[in-house]
């Protein structure tokens, strides 16, 4: 899948121009989809410095992201033509209606069949903090 992730509230507490403390299991629950073969674009109001913060802030903790506010990497912005809207099958923010689950559940709804019971050492946990 192709998925728009917000950064502020999202990943990292909201705490705007600033960069948030980051929200629990964010940044592995990251590194695993994207082991899975998601693409993820960071799909965040942030510009100019603090975009670029942000991006860093994520490359720092190991995530890198497939597009950055656009749909494809390749993507020219131009506010009469292009939406700021990105294309994506899912978008996660913490401006959902009923807010933002933690990121456990996140993880558990978008590879639910990681969730199955499975031999010890294949479970969540175990995959979240496997760093191979």
């Amino acid at each position: 899948m192709l998925i728009a992730i917000d950064f502020d509230g999202t990943i990292v507490e909201h705490r705007f121009p600033a960069i948030g403390k980051i929200r629990p299991f964010a940044f592995e629950s990251l590194k695993l989809l994207q082991r899975e073969g998601h693409q993820l674009i960071l799909w965040s109001y942030r510009s100019g410095k603090e975009l670029e913060a942000a991006v860093e802030f994520c490359k720092q903790h190991g995530v890198q992201f497939y597009s950055i506010n656009k749909s494809y990497p390749e993507e020219e912005f131009d506010a009469g033509t292009v939406s700021r809207k990105v294309h994506a099958d899912l978008y996660i923010d913490d401006r959902n209606l009923g807010g933002i689950p933690s990121w456990g559940e996140i993880y558990q709804q978008l590879c639910p069949d990681q969730g199955r019971r499975k031999p010890a050492g294949t479970g969540f946990l175990t995959r979240l903090f496997n760093k191979g």
